[in-house]
């Protein structure tokens, strides 16, 4: 029973902390006025949730496009990266965090926009590599630490950092920017995604230098652009 319990806890470990790392570096960056922790929970419980309900989009996206892009061609991977994972995960993530937060009145800061999308994104992305890692075993657990979630992470940013601009938008009345800029969130993402899987799931030497040279310089411009977002961060109201 005692080994049991050690198994598992190896294997949740392996599985979830790299997300609670990266969780607690962007909390960190929130300088100005920290998240309550019941709403940050809530955000990393949702994460859950849109991976279950990215999963039920997904199988209903692949049977969709099955009908008119054959697996044999070489447009299906583009077509199922970027309109079936990229666009149920990252909607699933998004309308969840907005149920959540956009009233809520804790969003009272322009950062707090990326702190949102980031803890719903790594509660996604901790339940899927637990999901990875139980299915695959530990050897899976290096290799996603470095990419999956650092992606997810990565993705994060770039919604939260529309987000924020556009609650601002929003609290000036200027409605039809902040719907551009909701919409400028969710696209940002979903192309990156896109093109992220579409990459990795290219199996040729070509899209593994393209993959490795886009996942380098994604690290290094969203690590620049969250201490960047965190030194210049101001208040929505």
């Amino acid at each position: 029973m005692i080994i049991l319990q050690w198994v598992i806890g190896i294997y949740v470990g392996a599985a979830v902390l790299p997300a609670l790392l990266l969780f607690w570096f962007v909390y960190k960056q929130d300088r100005y006025e920290k998240e309550p922790w019941p709403l940050l929970r809530k955000l990393l419980l949702f994460g859950i949730l849109a991976a279950l309900i990215a999963i039920v989009l997904e199988k209903l996206g692949t049977y969709l496009i099955s009908g008119s892009v054959s697996e044999d061609s070489p447009y299906y991977v583009i077509v199922f990266a970027f309109l079936v994972v990229a666009l149920a995960e990252e909607c699933a993530k998004y309308f969840l965090m907005k149920a959540v937060t956009w009233r809520n009145p804790n969003f009272n800061f322009r950062f707090d926009g990326i702190m949102y999308a980031v803890t719903i994104s790594l509660g996604f992305a901790a339940f899927e590599n637990l999901l990875y890692v139980i299915g695959y075993g530990l050897s899976v657990a290096p290799l996603r630490a470095i990419l999956s979630i650092p992606g997810h992470l990565s993705f994060a940013v770039l919604m939260g950092f529309f987000y924020g601009r556009a609650r601002l938008a929003k609290n000036k009345g200027m409605h039809t920017e902040s719907e551009l800029l909701q919409i400028a969130g969710v696209a940002s993402s979903v192309l990156l995604h896109g093109f992220y899987d579409t990459c990795a799931l290219t199996n040729s030497w070509l899209s593994t230098v393209i993959f490795v040279i886009f996942v380098v310089v994604l690290y290094v411009s969203v690590f620049f652009l969250i201490r960047r977002e965190s030194r210049r961060d101001r208040p929505l109201w």
